[in-house]
């Protein structure tokens, strides 16, 4: 009966290694394509943004008139500009309702936010894990293979699992740079648009009286 239940183990141990393996190579690749994409980020977005929050604010207070085509001259960012629009485009709102508005804007805006910092987050924390279990898994067999003096076996089995530590190591490490960097700039992005909005509600409330 013991070494039923141990055979199952070492089957089921022995049957998951090249899962953990495919599922490392997967993480690689997708943290390449988030070095790609914050790389992009950076030059697209946060290069670009060069608003100066109170000459905006302003700017709106002072030429409420104008407040739309001043919010699309301005150089925030592309969805910061989509929700300060949205809130002006309904001006038969009541004041609850516009304030209800913009609070379900910023939780989307919030939301969109934290999915792509969770992208990154989820990798930093399964890298080590995965590299873990990439090196325990072929130990076994490593170990076997040495007690019968097999040491191509066993250098093999080495082999993968440093490889295995090394790549989950790597991932989890530039994943967790990555979000830290993400972090700071969404941060940023959100307390910048959350003070837009009160200036944008308040012009849009004074107008409608």
């Amino acid at each position: 009966m013991g070494q039923n239940i141990k055979g199952i183990l070492h089957a089921v141990g022995q049957s998951i290694e090249n899962p953990v393996i495919l599922i490392l190579i997967i993480m690689i690749a997708f943290t390449i394509v988030q070095i790609g994409v914050i790389i992009s980020e950076f030059f697209t977005e946060r290069r670009h943004l060069k608003a100066s929050m109170p000459k905006l604010l302003d700017k709106i207070q002072k030429e409420p008139e104008n407040i739309i085509k001043s919010i699309r001259s301005s150089h925030i960012l592309s969805r910061q500009k989509k929700v300060l629009i949205e809130l002006l485009n309904h001006p038969d709102l009541t004041d609850d309702t516009l304030y209800a508005l913009a609070e379900r804007l910023l939780e989307e805006e919030s939301s969109h936010y934290n999915l792509r910092v969770k992208s990154s987050d989820i990798i930093a924390k399964l890298g080590p894990i995965l590299g873990l279990l990439g090196t325990l898994i072929p130990l076994g067999p490593g170990i076997v293979a040495l007690s019968r003096g097999d040491v191509t076996t066993l250098s093999t089995s080495l082999s993968v699992a440093f490889d295995t530590t090394i790549a989950g190591l790597i991932c989890a490490a530039v994943a967790y740079i990555i979000s830290i960097i993400r972090k700071g700039w969404y941060s940023n992005y959100m307390s910048v648009l959350e003070v837009l909005t009160e200036g944008v509600l308040e012009v849009a409330i004074l107008e409608k009286k």
